[in-house]
């Protein structure tokens, strides 16, 4: 979505992703808030597996935790070490996050990986476990999105990298087969081609809208609502929340994102900023009816009948649409409430040029008589002024 959102906007891909770093983490924050407070205050509504199913014992008798925890400890430390070394003191945020995440994990899979093969008896089964089935995950989203964070690759890039790590897994997992592959083919070739046809066809629109000015009633009618910058911005989220309900965000992106882009620029809003707020707003078309992509995605691996648990044996209930219709509206009040707090504190998103020179364009003055020989002086006489200290005077 963010990359989409700065092609449409014209912006840099990795300042989309910096400015909505720290929304992204918020966002993620109040998710796992809701989910701990509903656990607390109303238990029945987040059930625990049963101990059977979640107690795990060691050929020892225990469990296994204090191994795992020394772990942890000792990779944040390689961690730590690792960051002082290889960055300098003014790294940005988002890459010293970054580097930490990747120097951690990779240090505890490979001190695993030793302990294992070596069979020194050092760590515990469920710390080996945590970290084989952890670390290759968070190994394939730093391939992803962690090497476009760092500047190595450019998303096209990353995306193939991405795609050459989850082919590197399969084979290490023994599961890539002429099968699996054909598959992923067949799939990666629908989306592009549904992506290519929304494309032409907003591009079609576009074309038609803007050859009858609709573009320019859209700047009238835009740049005339009250209250300025924020009136524009408040009118621009509802419009994008109501057409989410039917319209998914590659659409929304190709067509309403160039019609308000180039009024938001006018007005004098940072379109990084836009392109998060627009990039927060659309997240609700995943969740909320009757076309949000995440409530099918459940529908289709919650149980539609009744089932017996393998492990307790007891009867567990069907999961109904309307359950998860239902269940899906507190997290879209979380979205909107991440929607008003972009739009109120833009310092969320605008901190990704906070290392940046700010040039006063009112302080700069130019004196037409330090030209020389390309000018006259007070008494309209040329100055006598060489070349060369022209272009001196410009060193």
């Amino acid at each position: 979505m963010l990359i989409v959102l700065a092609d449409q906007l014209g912006r840099s891909i990795g300042d989309m992703y910096k400015g909505a770093f720290l929304p992204g983490f918020a966002l993620t924050g109040l998710y796992i808030l809701y989910v701990f407070a509903m656990a607390m205050f109303k238990p029945k509504s987040a059930p625990a597996i049963p101990p059977e199913a979640r107690t795990f014992v060691e050929p020892n008798g225990g469990h296994g935790i204090p191994s795992l925890l020394v772990l942890m400890a000792v990779s944040v430390g390689v961690s730590v070490a690792g960051v002082e070394f290889l960055l300098d003191d003014g790294a940005h945020v988002d890459e010293l996050i970054v580097t930490s995440i990747l120097i951690w994990g990779a240090a505890a899979f490979v001190m695993a990986g030793l302990n294992k093969i070596l069979r020194l008896g050092l760590l515990s089964q469920i710390a080996e476990r945590v970290t084989f089935v952890m670390i290759p995950p968070l190994a394939l989203i730093f391939l992803v999105l962690g090497t476009i964070f760092i500047g190595v690759a450019t998303p096209t890039e990353g995306g193939a990298m991405g795609a050459v790590g989850a082919l590197v897994m399969a084979l290490i997992k023994r599961r890539l087969n002429l099968k699996l592959l054909r598959q992923a083919m067949d799939t990666t070739t629908t989306l592009t081609c549904f992506v290519v046809f929304i494309l032409i066809g907003s591009s079609v629109f576009s074309l038609t809208f803007r050859g009858v000015n609709g573009d320019l009633w859209v700047e009238h009618l835009l740049t005339g609502l009250p209250g300025g910058q924020m009136g524009f911005l408040v009118v621009v989220s509802l419009l994008t929340f109501c057409l989410a309900f039917f319209l998914d965000f590659f659409e929304l992106a190709f067509i309403i994102v160039p019609l308000i882009g180039p009024v938001a620029d006018k007005m004098g809003i940072d379109l990084i900023w836009l392109g998060v707020l627009l990039a927060v707003n659309m997240q609700t078309s995943f969740m909320h009816p009757p076309f949000g992509f995440a409530l099918f995605y459940l529908r289709s691996v919650a149980p539609k009948e009744d089932y017996q648990d393998r492990v307790t044996g007891q009867t567990i209930a069907k999961v109904t649409t309307g359950q998860i219709y239902w269940g899906s509206i507190p997290f879209i009040a979380i979205q909107i409430v991440m929607v008003i707090l972009v739009l109120l504190y833009p310092g969320m998103v605008t901190h990704y040029k906070a290392d940046r020179p700010e040039v006063n364009i009112e302080n700069i003055s130019i004196d037409p008589g330090n030209f020389g020989g390309y000018g006259a002086g007070a008494n309209g006489q040329s100055t006598g002024t060489s070349d060369q200290d022209y272009n001196n005077m410009f060193k």
